[in-house]
């Protein structure tokens, strides 16, 4: 069986549609995606309205969460290190995108799990405990043992991060799908993951940057200036 894994698209509707296409052309049996969905990026309406109309079963991450359950955005950031600004434009973001996405598109967000699982593999945004938080890149074995260990499937795919990976364990086989919308790697290309049986490879996608760049400063949407940046960087910045 082969099983395509997306995650983290933030609204970025041209990067959307190049992995649409390249997962087209693979054909897998079955598509899930990873969650953080629509906020952030040029698109959030048309991003949620694809997921829903092709009918791929996913999960909640963290922006999914703030934008039906702005407490726990609240939740997060009190205790978190970051500056208060950033957390100031993250709110604006998430009230902006809020609105425009409706409440019947929230009631569909709602509703999506923390974890799906399927033969040989479960599928989280970030952790199974939580959509919030991931390990870092540098976390020992022991560290992924106690967040992912409790999962009995062998392979468990996650996102969160915008960073690919592929790691072993003892126990198990862990991948980061990076992100479609918005890498933090320094690679522009939209990155997702195709797993053909249990032989994981991370592919990725080349789409037009500046048509984005393009949507984004005509969107209307606070913080797109901000994403822009990190499109042009493919990398994490303040606000």
């Amino acid at each position: 069986m082969r099983v395509a894994v997306l995650a983290d698209i933030h609204g970025n509707l041209t990067a959307f549609e190049a992995v649409l296409a390249d997962i087209r052309r693979v054909s897998p049996d079955l598509v899930v995606h990873g969650g953080d969905l629509a906020d952030g990026g040029s698109s959030p309406i048309e991003i949620v309205d694809y997921i829903r109309d092709l009918g791929w079963e996913g999960v909640m991450g963290n922006t999914d969460e703030m934008l039906v359950r702005p407490g726990s955005l609240e939740e997060f950031a009190s205790q978190s290190t970051a500056p208060a600004h950033m957390w100031s434009a993250i709110r604006q973001i998430a009230s902006a995108t809020r609105s425009r996405l409706g409440e019947e598109r929230l009631a569909w967000m709602r509703d999506l799990p923390l974890m799906a699982t399927m033969p040989g593999l479960a599928v989280v945004h970030a952790t199974p405990q939580s959509c919030w938080r991931a390990p870092a890149a540098e976390a020992t074995d022991g560290d992924l043992e106690s967040c992912y260990g409790s999962l009995e499937a062998p392979m468990v795919v996650f996102g969160h991060t915008h960073i690919p990976a592929i790691r072993s364990l003892s126990t198990k086989l862990l991948v980061n799908t990076g992100s479609v919308g918005l890498p933090y790697d320094r690679d522009s290309r939209a990155s997702y993951l195709l797993l053909d049986g249990p032989t994981p490879s991370i592919r990725r996608v080349e789409y037009r940057v500046d048509r984005e760049l393009r949507a984004l400063s005509s969107c209307g949407l606070p913080g797109a200036d901000w994403t822009a940046r990190m499109l042009r960087a493919s990398a994490p910045l303040m606000p």
